[in-house]
């Protein structure tokens, strides 16, 4: 796998949307050896002597409600220190690799851009909007009409590549890219792959239509970017052998029932565990996702919003083990009494 990591100048531009808010740091345990370059976030000044202070985890994330408000940790006393904090406690949060990470997104996502070699417009791309899901390997499976131009393009040239948005009302997030070469499913798999096709896309009527057929992409290449248009860009390359041989994360497919609940019920002892994990008073706290190594959240602290990772205590075995852990966490917030700001 290659990764990189590049720090850009300072920036001198307009207040930043909502979609464009603080992010955590991109750290991954057991892989920074990889990393060719590495070095800590800093700060940056935008216009009006606001700071942005920038941290970016490679981690799923969901949409939540939108905001037009602007941090601004630079108009905060004695904020530094608690980004300070912040900064050192995402330093320190497990997540899982960035090869997990990535296998685990293209899992749970359904939709992307194709990028095909146009017919009708010789050595130009073609992009189309397509419906996915992936097999037991990673491989994207596409069901596309003979009608359509993307399909017509895979026939005369079967090399494409699909870029997927973690979150698409996101910017900065995650954004994958997997090259790869088109191949029709055989008779002997189609029932396997319309199987897999239909757990993402349960009410896919129009695969039965007689135009409709599956194709695979079969990977050659698999990279992310993260941090786009932040002070901290991320970025990384895996091969086929490395993708494929990845596991998609156990806990992840229970991620949407857990944030509803707890975000529903339990929006406040998410943010005592938050305030407890990172030591820092944050305002307010919405679960987006869980893995077996913990949760992100996108969390507010004195106008400013962050994105943030809490880690577990050690690794979650089933769903029943995450309520565990949760509540264990609850617990020590509540009988602890951190010095907090």
């Amino acid at each position: 796998m290659k990764t990189s990591l590049l720090l850009t100048p300072p920036v001198r531009s307009p207040p930043l949307p909502f979609s464009r808010f603080i992010h955590g740091l991109t750290t991954f345990p057991g892989t920074l050896s990889k990393v060719s370059h590495f070095t800590k976030p800093h700060f940056f000044r935008p216009p009006r002597s606001r700071r942005l202070v920038v941290f970016y985890p490679l981690a799923m994330a969901s949409s939540v409600p939108q905001s037009s408000q602007v941090a601004a940790p630079g108009d905060v006393k004695d904020g530094s220190d608690a980004f300070q904090r912040i900064q050192a406690h995402q330093e320190a949060a497990a997540r899982l690799s960035p090869v997990e990470e990535t296998r685990t997104i293209l899992d749970h996502s359904v939709r992307g851009m194709l990028s095909t070699f146009s017919q009708e417009h010789e050595g130009y791309p073609a992009g189309s909007m397509v419906d996915f899901a992936c097999d037991h390997d990673g491989s994207p499976i596409l069901a596309v009409s003979s009608l359509a131009v993307h399909s017509k393009n895979l026939m005369a040239n079967p090399k494409c590549s699909l870029l997927v948005a973690k979150d698409p009302e996101d910017r900065t997030d995650t954004v994958i890219t997997l090259y790869g070469d088109a191949t029709p499913v055989s008779e002997n798999d189609r029932e396997a792959i319309l199987t897999a096709y239909l757990r993402r896309h349960p009410d896919a009527f129009w695969v039965d239509f007689g135009d409709f057929r599956y194709i695979h992409i079969k990977p050659k290449f698999v990279r992310y970017v993260s941090g786009v248009a932040t002070a901290l860009l991320g970025s990384g390359e895996f091969d086929a052998e490395e993708y494929k041989s990845a596991k998609v994360d156990p806990i992840s497919q229970f991620s949407k029932p857990i944030m509803s609940h707890m975000n529903r019920d339990h929006a406040d002892d998410t943010k005592t565990i938050v305030q407890y994990s990172t030591s820092v008073k944050v305002d307010s706290a919405y679960m987006l996702d869980v893995d077996s190594l913990g949760f992100n959240v996108k969390a507010g602290y004195q106008g400013n919003t962050l994105k943030l990772r809490i880690p577990f205590p050690r690794r979650a075995q089933d769903r029943k083990d995450v309520k565990t852990l949760i509540v264990e966490m609850l617990e020590a917030a509540k009988s602890s009494s951190p010095t907090t700001e």
